[in-house]
């Protein structure tokens, strides 16, 4: 027997209005950390109340893209607002996502927001390779295409031209008018997503 569970959120943009299903910013870093609570061993079941119970708490749509969450690897906490002024404390108030209970625990918040920049506690931008920072996805540039931050110019389009190059990453520079190691970042990025899908 099939069972349909309804989705976890709200997309960001309404399906009607643009003619076609499209994921927003916010629903890509919500995603991202969803799948990092699975991959810390957090059932879908509990990530799916606790998603709710956060909904609740904080009135926002999208609240796991905001930098307040963390795991024991069981179930979802939330730090407490007092906890978040006392940056860099990893003792303190959270909220039990599941159970509605506050506990004092220290918990590691492990890879849950690398490579995410925030700005007033909402995310702003995400480096998907936070090591080399060269590839960002920034909802403000080239429409939230991943692209290489130094030079704007779009993974996509330097893959494309790699390929219709016969792989010649510094034929795909003077073309671009940037240098090898973006090529090489873009390459690197657009395969690793392609072995992804």
């Amino acid at each position: 027997m099939r069972r349909v569970s309804p989705a976890l959120w709200s997309p960001q943009y309404n399906r009607d209005e643009l003619g076609e299903a499209v994921i927003g910013f916010q629903d890509l870093l919500e995603l991202r950390v969803v799948r990092q609570f699975v991959d810390h061993g957090v059932p879908l079941a509990v990530v799916r109340r606790c998603l709710n119970t956060a909904r609740e708490v904080f009135g926002a749509d999208h609240p796991l893209t905001r930098r307040r969450f963390v795991t024991d690897g069981a179930t979802v906490f939330a730090e407490s607002l007092e906890a978040e002024t006392r940056a860099g404390e990893q003792d303190g108030e959270l909220l039990n996502l599941n159970n509605r209970q506050y506990t004092f625990k220290t918990i590691i918040k492990d890879s849950l927001y690398t490579g995410i920049e925030y700005e007033d506690g909402q995310a702003r931008r995400w480096y998907p390779e936070p090591r080399s920072r060269a590839v960002v996805i920034d909802p403000a540039l080239q429409f939230g295409h991943p692209m290489i931050e130094e030079s704007g110019v779009p993974t996509a389009s330097l893959y494309a031209s790699y390929l219709a190059e016969n792989m010649q990453k510094a034929v795909v520079a003077r073309v671009f008018d940037v240098p090898v190691k973006q090529v090489e970042a873009a390459v690197r990025f657009e395969e690793k997503l392609r072995q992804v899908a």
